[in-house]
């Protein structure tokens, strides 16, 4: 419950922000541009608090935090006195109403680059992409990727964390092959090409790495236990915190993934564990609880989390810039944001991404609520992130949204005319239930994580 409460607050909080600065890039060149603003609201429905200006703006913040609008005065939607209409938007010449249309996706570039600049700033810790594992018979194996090799380039980017690869990797989707330059503990490098021939994210939650076989570093488990979820099968058997667990039924237990491979196939029947408590041997009889896993097949889940070995220092990197260099890193970071977000549409489009990788609200929101607990920097690389996300999102040529909107506005900059009001009306009805379908295919795919 807790979780659920804790992601809830930190999805309105990221929302939130990235509402506001959208609509206050609307906003803000709808006042430049001379057009009265007559509400600025976050959020839909009833109003929860409300206040005006000296322009007479009225400023809401409403129930249903899933969005934002800015109302101005527009002869198409209310009566405009004569005195008052060169105050509409309407009124405006095409190309400021263009500017006032595309100031709110701007105004996500441009916090998504204050966000990642602030991140730079504060100092960003990263791991090295040193490979843990090769995938037998995948594409890393058959390219000859090893164990222990850092990736330090993948076709002509330069790789120095995982980030960089994944999405390095992701914009190479459609491409027949690619060179990735690796670098063993001896520091001698070694040329591979990855294979990428008919490569597709055509499956849900895998991320691309682990799809090609390559999975990362991690520190190994050990046996000693960490946490034990309250109400669990491990805390009804009496196992302790600091316990190690050194044999399940007579069988010694070498290692962590061992023990869960046990525990897995041994759902609702009990098991003798032997464990190790301040220098003795204790017995302990487990039964651990069956629990339906992704593929509907019953598992055993003990509730336990093991202590994990230190990460080796060289392992671990921590990077502090100066103002300048945070601002030009975070420039060129909302561009490569920009740039593998349209790819990815185009690659929905195409299929080289599956559907199925679409996330809606739930998905943002335990996407925020994680953010936040890892910290600051985490938290401003998701409102980056999101942030690219939602302008880009904005400026689709759906009629509902801002590119819906932009598309007609070009459309009158060629013809000299606008388009027609019942073509404009048939446009946003085909766009309100595009989106809808989006919407509750995005929510679907959700819930089916959850």
């Amino acid at each position: 419950m807790f979780d659920f409460f804790w992601n809830l607050g930190s999805f309105i909080l990221a929302l939130g922000i990235l509402v506001t600065v959208h609509e206050y890039g609307h906003f803000w060149v709808a006042r430049k541009a001379g057009v009265q603003v007559l509400r600025f609201s976050i959020g839909f429905g009833k109003p929860l608090i409300k206040w005006y200006d000296k322009h007479k703006t009225e400023y809401v913040i409403a129930a249903i935090p899933l969005g934002g609008y800015v109302k101005m005065l527009d002869e198409r939607v209310d009566e405009v006195p004569p005195e008052q209409r060169h105050l509409s938007f309407n009124a405006k010449s095409v190309k400021a109403r263009i500017a006032i249309v595309a100031a709110g996706p701007m105004a996500n570039f441009l916090f998504a680059i204050f966000a990642l600049a602030v991140m730079y700033m504060v100092g960003v810790q990263s791991l090295k992409p040193v490979v843990g594992e090769v995938t037998q018979g995948s594409r890393a194996e058959s390219a000859n990727i090893e164990a222990n090799q850092q990736i330090i380039k993948i076709g002509e980017d330069d790789i120095s964390t995982w980030q960089d690869a994944t999405f390095s990797l992701m914009s190479r989707l459609g491409e027949q092959s690619v060179v990735v330059t690796l670098r063993d503990q001896n520091y001698q490098k070694h040329v591979r090409t990855l294979n990428l021939d008919g490569w597709k994210l055509d499956q849900q939650d895998v991320p691309p790495l682990t799809s090609i076989g390559i999975v990362p570093f991690r520190p190994q488990a050990t046996l000693t236990v960490a946490q034990i979820n309250k109400g669990s099968a491990a805390e009804r058997a009496g196992l302790q915190v600091n316990d190690t667990i050194a044999a399940v039924n007579g069988e010694n237990i070498s290692d962590w993934t061992q023990l869960v491979s046990i525990i897995q196939q041994s759902p609702n029947k009990s098991l003798q564990f032997s464990v190790k408590r301040q220098g003795s041997i204790e017995s302990l009889t487990v039964t651990p609880d069956g629990r339906d896993n992704d593929a509907g097949v019953l598992q055993g889940f003990l509730g336990v989390a093991p202590k994990v070995e230190p990460w080796p220092e060289n392992y671990i990197e921590t990077r502090h810039y100066g103002p300048v260099d945070s601002i030009v890193l975070g420039i060129k970071e909302t561009w490569r944001l920009i740039t593998l977000s349209f790819d990815m549409i185009g690659n929905l489009i195409t299929g080289q991404v599956s559907v199925k990788n679409l996330s809606g609200p739930v998905g943002i929101a335990v996407g925020a609520g994680t953010s936040v607990s890892y910290g600051l920097v985490a938290f401003l690389s998701f409102l980056a992130l999101i942030s690219v996300n939602l302008g880009v999102f904005n400026l689709l040529p759906l009629p509902v949204l801002d590119g819906g909107h932009l598309m007609y506005y070009i459309i009158e900059l060629f013809r000299k005319k606008p388009v027609s009001e019942k073509t404009q009306e048939f446009g946003f009805k085909l766009g309100a239930l595009l989106l809808i379908f989006l919407t509750c295919f995005a929510l679907f795919n959700d819930v089916s994580r959850l």
